[in-house]
């Protein structure tokens, strides 16, 4: 990226005047910033063993260390930052068997917590904290998608609260799996606990907390933003930091209430970042309590300040047949000035997962179609000559 103003200008960039004279036209700061945090989402998808013969299914294929440098965000990246944390979740489905209640259970690594070195503090402005959820991959994560039941978020709201949200997300935000070493602790309490510990840790600086997801991820990053915010860690110490939620094709997550109170924290914003192909975002339409009929249906509302961006615009993409839930056709969208890309964004990357740049700048510039892949699917040859499926670095917690 090129010089920027982020430094001098990141509580504006942050939301701290909702976004407000900075979405039509996109203010070009604002533009890096939200490439900047998109790109930290797409390095959880391009880390996550989601191979089925493995038995590191569900676990990241890099330790903490070394996730950066292995999935493309440091070169050329001035935004630096340290992992400090990986976080999982239990993906749960009960069924009704008879008079037996069979619930399966699976933990997956769902994301992590990183805070910005001394040099990435200089290039950001501050010390920013971040917590990065990724999109749904495994199928139990797909089934908890389509719930769409209503329940209480006693946990973030407190008792007998009116505030309802997506009963799915919230019990894999919540939930532990005692059958999974990575899940004695809930989500939440794996974040809470060490963003709590980075803001004593940097209690005299200026900090921020940014959360920020894709999809799912984007769900679970507005659950646990307003959680942050109605909940301070380090009893109160961070009940004036900022926290805010970059939420990249959100789905809804709560009720007229839940948006109420989600609008009510002082310390909280959030931008939701659309784009006007893809249908996540309109979803779900409508939910019903736990116990209830549909015929008590409640409307999901959206939260946070919305960016509208349109990435069939581009010039470079097939008009036709893609998928524009594609984080990266997200980015390309951000990085449009009406039909040409800025810059900050590496055209490429569009055709990362799927083919979607036209067949002549993909015969110009030499651009397969879906090109990312693992090496070998993990495959490494040993010393006698023969391979094994070597896909898991162990991490320092583990």
């Amino acid at each position: 990226m090129s010089d920027t103003g982020i430094a001098e200008r990141w509580k504006v960039l942050s939301g701290s005047d909702n976004w407000e004279g900075l979405l039509e036209p996109l203010d070009s700061d604002l533009r890096r910033y939200l490439i900047h945090y998109g790109a930290m989402v797409e390095v959880v998808a391009d880390a996550f063993i989601n191979e089925g013969a493995s038995k590191n299914v569900g676990l990241p294929r890099y330790a903490r260390r070394n996730l950066f440098q292995n999935t493309g965000l440091v070169k050329g990246n001035p935004f630096k930052y340290e992992v400090t944390k990986y976080f999982y979740a239990p993906a749960l489905l009960t069924l009704e068997l008879g008079p037996i209640d069979y619930t399966y259970k699976q933990t997956n690594w769902i994301g992590y917590v990183a805070v910005a070195t001394d040099e990435g503090k200089v290039g950001l402005g501050r010390r920013d904290i971040v917590v990065v959820w990724r999109g749904t991959i495994r199928l139990l994560e797909w089934i908890d998608d389509a719930i769409f039941l209503f329940d209480n978020a006693p946990l973030i709201f407190g008792q007998n609260s009116d505030p309802l949200v997506h009963m799915g997300w919230y019990s894999m935000y919540t939930t532990t799996n005692q059958d999974s070493p990575f899940n004695q602790k809930s989500a939440r309490d794996q974040v809470r606990e060490e963003v709590a510990r980075l803001v004593e840790l940097y209690k005299d600086e200026e900090i921020s907390i940014t959360v920020t997801g894709h999809s799912l991820g984007s769900s679970m990053a507005t659950l646990n933003a307003v959680d942050l915010a109605a909940n301070p860690v380090n009893n109160n110490n961070n009940k004036d930091v900022p926290v805010t939620a970059f939420l990249y094709a959100s789905p809804k997550v709560g009720d007229e209430n839940f948006k109420k109170a989600f609008s009510n924290q002082q310390n909280l914003r959030a931008l939701r970042i659309s784009d006007v192909k893809d249908k996540v975002p309109t979803l779900p339409p409508i939910g019903w309590k736990v116990g209830e009929t549909i015929d008590s249906k409640i409307d999901y509302e959206d939260v946070g300040v919305g960016l509208v961006i349109e990435s069939k615009k581009s010039v470079y993409l097939k008009p036709t047949g893609l998928n524009y839930h594609d984080l990266m056709l997200y980015m390309h969208g951000v990085d449009l000035y009406e039909t040409t890309p800025t810059g900050d964004f590496d055209v490429a990357k569009v055709n990362k997962y799927q083919d979607a740049l036209t067949d002549d700048y993909v015969k110009e510039h030499g651009i397969p179609a879906g090109w990312f892949n693992v090496k070998d699917k993990g495959m490494v040859q040993q010393e006698d000559g023969n391979y094994i499926l070597n896909d898991h670095e162990t991490d320092d917690d583990e």
